[in-house]
C-alpha cells in the first residue's frame, strides 16, 4: 500500500513537472516582440517615462482625426480592420495603453481611469490634435468617456463599443481576468502561462468562438508576455472602480455619441448599453446580433457600416 502511494505521488510529481515545463513562459522583451507586432507604421513615443507603441495613419490634414482606444489585455491591433478601411481618407491614431501591449507598465503603477484619461490628452497634444472623435472598447470606452468628461473641448464625438464605466455583474468573465484577481496566483502566473488560458479567454468574449483564429490567440498570448504586463494586470484590477454618480456624469455629455453593443456580450451585459443610451442625450444605440464583447474585432465590416453612417450623419 505504501509502495502504491509512492508511485501515485511520483506520477503526480511527473505530471506537475511536465505541466510546468510545457507552460513555462518567461517575460519577453519589447525587442523580441517588435519584430512581429511593431512592424511599420508602428513607432514609439515617450509619454510619462514610457515608450508608447503608437500607429498614426491616414492623411494628417484631417480636421477631426479618429482616435481608437483598446480594452483590457488588448492592444492597438484590435482595431486593424477598422484602421485599414478608415485610414484611406481620414487620420486614425491608435496606441497601446499603459499596462498593455508593447507599451507595458507605467513607472508609477497608476492605472486609475483619471490617469488613463490624462494619458489620452497627452497623446493628443503630442500628435498635434486639437479635437478628435474618440472611439473605445470596454476599458477603452470608459477612458474615452472620462476624457470627454474631463476635457469636452477636445472631443467632437464619442464611439462607445461595449464600453465599461457603469457598475455591472458579468454573466461570464474570461479565465485570465479571474485568475489575475486572485492574489495567490500572481507569483505563479508571472512565470507560467498556458496558452490555453489565453485561448479560452479570447473565445469567451466572442459571440461566435469559431471566429477566433490561431493567429489571434498568438497575438493576445505573446503581448501578454511583454515584460511587466502580467505584474501590471492585477494592479489594474485593484484600481478598477465605478463611481456611484457615473450615470449622472454621463448625462452631462453633449457631443454626438454612437453606442455599439454586441447582443451576446457576457462580460458587459447589453443592458449597460441601454442605460448609456438613456443617459447620454445625443446618443444612438446599435445592437449587433450574434456578436460578443469585441464586435469591432469579431464583425468589423458590420460595425464599420454603423460607424460610417454615424460619422456622415453628424459630419464628423
Amino acid at each position: 500500500m505504501v509502495k502504491l502511494a509512492s508511485y501515485v505521488l511520483l506520477a503526480m510529481a511527473v505530471l506537475l513537472g511536465v505541466g510546468v515545463a510545457t507552460s513555462w513562459a518567461p517575460d519577453r522583451s519589447v525587442e523580441q516582440l517588435s519584430e512581429r507586432w511593431a512592424t511599420p507604421p508602428s513607432t514609439f513615443v515617450e509619454v510619462d517615462g514610457m515608450q508608447v507603441h503608437i500607429r498614426d495613419q491616414g492623411p494628417h490634414n484631417e480636421a477631426l482625426p479618429l482616435v481608437l482606444i483598446h480594452g483590457t489585455s488588448a492592444s492597438l491591433h484590435t482595431w486593424d480592420d477598422w484602421t485599414t478601411q478608415l485610414s484611406t481618407d481620414r487620420r486614425v491614431v491608435r496606441f497601446d495603453l499603459p499596462a498593455f501591449g508593447l507599451t507595458g507598465p507605467a513607472p508609477d503603477s497608476d492605472y486609475t481611469i483619471e490617469r488613463y484619461a490624462d494619458f489620452v490628452v497627452k497623446i493628443l497634444d503630442l500628435s498635434g490634435i486639437e479635437r478628435a472623435v474618440l472611439a473605445g472598447n470596454s476599458l477603452g470606452g470608459q477612458i474615452a468617456m472620462e476624457t470627454a468628461l474631463q476635457t469636452p473641448e477636445r472631443v467632437a464625438g464619442l464611439v462607445l463599443v461595449d464600453a465599461a464605466g457603469y457598475p455591472f455583474e458579468a454573466e461570464s468573465m474570461p479565465l485570465g481576468f479571474r485568475l489575475a484577481q486572485i492574489p495567490a496566483f500572481a507569483p505563479l502566473m508571472n512565470r507560467i502561462l498556458p496558452r490555453s488560458i489565453i485561448a479560452s479567454s479570447v473565445r469567451n468574449v466572442y459571440g461566435d468562438p469559431s471566429l477566433v483564429s490561431e493567429e489571434l490567440i498568438d497575438r493576445y498570448y505573446e503581448l501578454t508576455l511583454r515584460a511587466g504586463n502580467r505584474q501590471a494586470l492585477p494592479q489594474r484590477f485593484k484600481q478598477m472602480t465605478f463611481r456611484d454618480d457615473m450615470r449622472q456624469r454621463a448625462s452631462t455629455l453633449s457631443m454626438p455619441t454612437l453606442i455599439i453593443w454586441g447582443e451576446n456580450d457576457r462580460l458587459l451585459p447589453p443592458i449597460l448599453g441601454v442605460q448609456m443610451h438613456e443617459d447620454i442625450a445625443a446618443s444612438e444605440l446599435v445592437m449587433i446580433a450574434g456578436a460578443g464583447h469585441v464586435p469591432h474585432e469579431e464583425v468589423p465590416q458590420e460595425t464599420l457600416l454603423v460607424l460610417d453612417k454615424f460619422l456622415a450623419d453628424h459630419q464628423l
